[in-house]
């Protein structure tokens, strides 16, 4: 067995079974991509569980934006763990701060309390606290199985010195997941770099939509512009390709 694990960040049922395919070792399956991930549809899941051989973990996220949660939010949360796990998954992911930018421990406890039986990731809320060396011994604490991190910077290569410097700190109390620009060309470097063995990425590229009449004064965005003609999936060729990389360099 790989010493290497691979998560990928899917944004449909049918980027799961491409990650599958390709060779992942589980998925984190999130919908509002652009937004940064948010909490997927009870059906989106049921037929990612239904589907899947390899382990599913289920972003709780209610919106896009910072991590400082109203308490109606909290409830929601607590709700979407409760649904995560009713429909099968392996674990959840999520993060939750204060306004000062620290690990919001007492939420966090009641979030765990709920995640009990299930893996915990706490996510990208982490490369936005005050202070990441304090935030991660909370985390331990906290008794979270991983942290996904870019080291605090906008990718994962450009944060290669604070992930190594977490790994160091981490000690193997904790998985440390390096993510966000995580691919082909770069897997190698940061895991050479950092001692890291776990990675995220989403091996996404754009399929062109089967739709052939198209109006184009009509978003379904309003004054956000996006492409609604392509669709972002994660393809098997481009997880075997990233996969395929950090194996050549250390098998």
């Amino acid at each position: 067995m790989s010493k290497y694990q691979f998560e990928i960040c899917a944004n449909s049922v049918e980027s799961c079974l491409a990650a599958q395919a390709g060779g992942a070792n589980r998925v984190e399956l999130c919908a509002g991509i652009p937004e940064g991930g948010t909490t997927p549809s009870y059906g989106e899941i049921a037929m990612a569980r239904e589907l899947l051989d390899i382990r599913l973990h289920v972003i709780i996220r209610p919106r896009g934006g910072d991590f400082l949660y109203s308490s109606l939010e909290i409830k929601t949360m607590l709700k979407d763990i409760e649904m995560a796990h009713k429909a099968g998954a392996d674990g959840v992911v999520f993060g939750c701060l204060t306004a000062e930018g620290e690990v919001d421990v007492p939420i966090m406890k009641e979030l765990m309390r709920a995640s009990e039986g299930l893996s915990v990731t706490f996510h990208r809320a982490f490369d936005v606290c005050c202070n990441p060396q304090k935030a991660m011994e909370e985390i331990i604490e906290l008794g979270c199985n991983r942290i996904l991190t870019s080291g605090q910077q906008a990718t994962a290569e450009a944060g290669i010195p604070l992930l190594k410097a977490l790994h160091e700190q981490a000690a193997g109390r904790i998985c440390l997941l390096a993510g966000c620009g995580v691919n082909e060309k770069n897997i190698a470097r940061i895991a050479t770099e950092t001692g890291i063995n776990e990675f995220h990425f989403s091996a996404r590229e754009k399929i062109a939509s089967g739709m052939q009449y198209r109006n184009p004064v009509v978003s379904m965005g309003g004054t956000v512009q996006i492409e609604e003609y392509t669709k972002p999936m994660t393809t098997v060729e481009r997880v075997r390709t990233t996969i395929a990389a950090i194996h050549r360099t250390f098998d």
